[in-house]
């Protein structure tokens, strides 16, 4: 199958918000354009998949890919936690993005990766990003597509010890999750909504040690970047289980070593 990536103009929020510590508009996940001439719609959404078959265009193989990382970013640590899990971590090039001024190299080459994907490309430079570094072009910046991709790279189908973090007869449950997470566990959900959400899921841990079961999957490493970011100590503290199942899954490796500070 030819490996060509598919590309459509979106008008959605980015997926990170800019980090608060810099008034810089460069940090986050958005890198900031120069001033090239008009600039073209946000969010610029490049869609092509790893695998063969109708959704795939990229073969896998190791040291191929490479992702390009935000700081601060809760997408960038869901990936971070994902290479760890998977095994990952030294077989596919991992980039983090601070502010243009800290890593220009990485600004300048992630550049080039969207300008080699989109002839003349003069949007915005959207993090994370998924690159193919023997084409040198961009394979997604769309994160679900990327953390279900990076599951069909040689030895993360179940084998080697590796979770399988898709398990078809749950991906319903993992997409519903994701839909909680995002309407009512985030630091601008509405108080009520989310007190509503973590008594739920505090019950749920009263019968399984993860989220959707007694495996780990993608709704683990979903639910426990959406706690982390709410800040475990304060808003867990009614929630005795919660808290437990933070501490618990933090002392893991995959999730203690995937921090995105620069």
């Amino acid at each position: 199958m030819p490996e060509t990536a598919s590309l459509s103009p979106s008008t959605a929020a980015s997926p990170c918000s800019p980090t608060p510590r810099s008034p810089s508009p460069v940090t986050g996940t958005v890198v900031a354009r120069p001033p090239r001439g008009p600039a073209p719609l946000r969010g610029h959404r490049i869609r092509s998949r790893i695998g063969a078959g109708p959704a795939g265009g990229f073969y896998p193989a190791p040291h191929r890919y490479q992702l390009y990382l935000s700081e601060d970013c809760p997408r960038s640590l869901r990936i971070s936690i994902t290479l760890g899990l998977l095994g990952l971590r030294d077989s596919v090039t991992t980039t983090l993005l601070t502010a243009p001024s800290g890593t220009p190299d990485a600004h300048a080459a992630l550049r080039a990766a969207y300008e080699a994907t989109w002839h003349h490309y003069d949007g915005p430079l959207t993090a994370p990003a998924l690159c193919d570094r023997w084409s040198g072009r961009i394979v997604s910046n769309h994160t679900p597509d990327i953390l279900r991709d990076l599951g069909e790279l040689p030895g993360c189908r179940g084998d080697g010890g590796h979770p399988r973090l898709h398990p078809p007869a749950l991906a319903a449950d993992i997409d519903a999750l994701r839909v909680l997470l995002h309407r009512s566990l985030t630091p601008a959900a509405a108080p009520a909504a989310r007190s509503a959400a973590l008594a739920s899921l505090d019950r749920r841990l009263a019968a399984h040690e993860h989220v959707l079961g007694d495996e780990l999957t993608a709704a683990d490493v979903d639910l426990w970047v959406a706690l982390v970011r709410l800040g475990a100590d304060d808003a867990l503290s009614p929630y005795g289980r919660l808290r437990e199942y933070v501490a618990g899954l933090g002392a893991r490796p995959a999730f203690r070593d995937a921090g995105l500070r620069g």
